[in-house]
């Protein structure tokens, strides 16, 4: 149930007026949406449980092998403490393309691929030090639809993640 993942970019946005728009992949954590950038997807498939590795991070599910590639993956469930984590067909992994690796995302859908302009993403309020807004980029609207976008790069190769080694990060 593997897909490959091509974006998009000829396609204008709604109500496109001529502005710079940048595409991204919608998907569902719980009741919330979220938008990260189509360029760093490189494919989605249905979850398959993943094979675990001993003494990782809770939200580090283990690895899969991914045609000869080792891929770590991470359920975002876990990691932002939202939604009841379920594994059911709709659940599924984004494998992404960071920094140099190949990293996949479990999350509890895919909606859709939407195109987004600058205008329409507003900075992320500033909440308590209880809530970390490193990693969101900003909230973006489309209609009646509220979308977290997320700096999925910048997550991912965050030390707390443990994804990238230290070598790694700072050749990045």
């Amino acid at each position: 149930m593997a897909q490959d993942f091509a974006p998009q970019s000829s396609r204008p946005a709604a109500g496109d007026e001529g502005g710079h728009a940048q595409e991204y992949l919608t998907f569902t954590l719980g009741p919330e949406e979220y938008a990260i950038d189509i360029l760093k997807v490189q494919e989605i498939r249905g979850y398959e449980p993943p094979t675990t590795i001993a003494n990782a991070p809770a939200f580090i599910k283990g690895v899969i092998n991914l045609r000869g590639i080792i891929v770590p993956i991470v359920d975002l469930r876990i990691k932002f403490g939202v939604g009841k984590i379920e594994y059911t067909p709709f659940t599924v992994v984004i494998i992404l393309s960071i920094g140099g690796r190949v990293v996949g995302i479990v999350v509890d859908g895919v909606s859709d691929v939407t195109s987004l302009r600058a205008e329409q993403i507003r900075p992320a309020p500033e909440f308590a030090s209880s809530v970390d807004t490193r990693y969101i980029n900003g909230l973006g609207t489309l209609g009646e639809r509220m979308l977290i976008v997320v700096d999925i790069e910048r997550l991912m190769l965050s030390a707390e993640m443990a994804l990238v080694d230290e070598a790694a990060e700072a050749a990045a």
